[in-house]
């Protein structure tokens, strides 16, 4: 979920009146957020930086709330408030409208075919007579940047772009051009660069580097151009600095380019619509609802009125609720509004019975026998590096079918794991200190790429049972009885054919000729064996240790 920081007494003014921490936590309940953290900035620096990093830096009371991941109109304090208010019955839930110019014609964007090669969508819209304060332009700058992380997927979906109109003149041309013929003046430089100079002089830029890799292999990139050829920007990495609105900007041009045509005018929607507030208009339309759901309905911003034809209600959906696709979201709405403490318990008019999941039912019925056996459960992330599912298990990453992770945040988390023994050996290698034996297992998921799913999905999880023991021999024969008791406990007899049998194989993770392969009813499940002392070494281990692995889906 989005974390939105807003100011707390910027907040109540805009509300209208002053909250206890306890009162706005229990109004953010109420209306389907959450009050995260209560903090300031000097607090976040300190905690994360600190406390030298902080002398300085504002003491102002921030609430950090977290707000629903489809709640577009919620990431900034316009949105917020307006929220809030029209919930509390304080205000009108607002009717948006398209105003033509008073002088002139509307402003148009013309897009030519060049930008199908790499960026192909473009919208636009104009705020005419906004009145920007320090607040309400810091919040439009930090709704851009939340949009960006969000629904925009980092610039890869959508980037937006904001100008002061009073600068520049339309009709606005959206094209594409080899990176050599687009020259212009970014925004906050004080010379001009080309296209290719750019993308050289911004991969050390801390903030846009991030972004160079959208275009950067292309072929042409985007650009947007006024009537006299002043370049606004080159979507999706900077602005130019011509046409950088500031504290006395009237107009504002808004522009989004983008690969989904429908985020970019849910985007655009959103620019729009949370400072519209700010925008000097003559007139207001007004409507009211006249029954129960309907008005709890126009509390969520939902417009709502009885249509007369039996129940049936006719809601409108403003442009701020890109959220509501479907029948069950407006319910929800009215559910909220209404209170979900406020609905009577009843017993429901359907009966039926729950039943746990198999093998859910059958993983928790193993972990208990397995712990009374003297082993205990470990629990570890299912995602871990390259190197923990290949390299130190002496196998080929193309052997492993691993799921890979796009751009990962660190290495520690490259891949879904394809077998739970990195992870035991890990837990081992952090508990060296306690007294040996050490006997560890876990049951949980592995992820492995099967091509039966479908592209879309690609992979499949796979629930496994890993026991490892460590000491200073290496106890086979513990791990060996382990195996014999967990198919005791699994009602599978020894024996070939309809029952289970283990048999000599080799295996690159274990001592050779100290491995054996699990069959149960004629079919592989599993592996059992002394450790490799080269696996043990790679996981800075420094005594004999013996591991069993299984496949638990065929007991089912």
């Amino acid at each position: 979920m989005p974390t939105v920081g807003v100011k707390r007494d910027l907040l109540f003014k805009a509300l209208g009146r002053t909250y206890t921490d306890e009162e706005f936590d229990e109004l953010c309940f109420e209306f389907g957020l959450e009050l995260d953290e209560i903090t300031s900035e000097k607090e976040i620096i300190s905690r994360e930086q600190g406390d030298s990093k902080a002398s300085g830096a504002s003491d102002i009371i921030l609430y950090k709330i977290d707000v629903p991941a489809n709640r577009y109109d919620l990431l900034c304090l316009e949105g917020l408030v307006r929220g809030l208010q029209v919930f509390k019955n304080k205000l009108e839930a607002p009717r948006y409208r398209r105003v033509s110019p008073i002088s002139g014609e509307p402003q148009k964007l013309i897009i030519t075919k060049a930008t199908a090669a790499v960026r192909p969508h473009a919208v636009a819209a104009v705020l005419r007579n906004i009145t920007f304060t320090q607040e309400r332009y810091d919040s439009f700058i930090e709704l851009q940047e939340k949009l960006h992380q969000n629904i925009c997927r980092k610039r890869s979906l959508v980037a937006i772009g904001t100008h002061d109109l009073d600068t520049i003149s339309g009709p606005f041309t959206y094209t594409a051009k080899p990176p050599g013929d687009i020259c212009f003046k970014p925004l906050n430089q004080t010379k001009e660069y080309t296209a290719t100079q750019l993308m050289s002089l911004y991969k050390t830029d801390s903030h846009l580097r991030h972004y160079l890799h959208i275009i950067e292999d292309k072929p042409v990139y985007p650009v947007i151009y006024d009537s006299n050829g002043i370049v606004l920007s080159m979507p999706p990495i900077i602005n130019g600095d011509h046409s950088k609105i500031s504290l006395k900007t009237k107009n504002v041009f808004i522009e989004c380019t983008a690969t989904d045509v429908t985020k970019a005018k849910i985007v655009l929607d959103m620019m729009v619509t949370m400072f519209s507030e700010y925008l000097f208009v003559s007139s207001s339309p007004y409507s009211e609802s006249t029954e129960k759901i309907a008005q709890l309905l126009t509390r969520m911003c939902l417009r709502s009125q009885a249509t007369g034809v039996g129940d049936e209600i006719e809601v409108e959906i403003p442009p701020t609720r890109s959220d509501v696709i479907h029948a069950c979201d407006i319910m929800e709405d009215a559910a909220i509004a209404y209170g979900f403490n406020n609905i009577t318990r009843t017993t429901p008019r359907t009966y039926t019975v729950a039943n746990q999941f198999p093998l859910n039912k059958l993983t928790e019925l193993l972990r208990q026998d397995l712990a009374a056996a003297g082993f205990t459960e470990a629990l570890n992330f299912a995602l871990c590096s390259q190197e923990d599912i290949a390299d130190k298990l002496g196998k080929k990453i193309s052997e492993t079918k691993a799921a890979h992770i796009s751009n990962p945040k660190t290495a520690e988390f490259q891949v879904a794991r394809t077998t739970l023994l990195p992870g035991l050996l890990k837990t081992i290698a952090a508990n060296r200190k306690m007294p040996l034996p050490l006997k560890l297992f876990e049951i949980s998921d592995v992820v492995l790429k099967d091509e039966t799913k479908g592209r879309h999905v690609g992979a499949s999880n796979s629930r496994r049972f890993c026991a490892v023991y460590y000491n200073k021999s290496p106890g086979f024969e513990v791990i060996h009885g382990l195996l014999d008791r967990t198919m005791q406990l699994l009602e599978v007899q020894p024996a070939c054919g309809e029952g289970y049998h283990i048999q000599a194989a080799d295996d690159s993770t274990f001592f050779p000729g100290r491995c054996a392969e699990i069959f149960v009813r004629g079919k592989s499940v599993g592996r059992l064996g002394v450790l490799h002392p080269d696996v043990i070494n790679r996981f800075e281990l420094t005594m004999p240790c013996s591991a069993l692995e299984m496949d638990i889906e065929p007991f089912l």
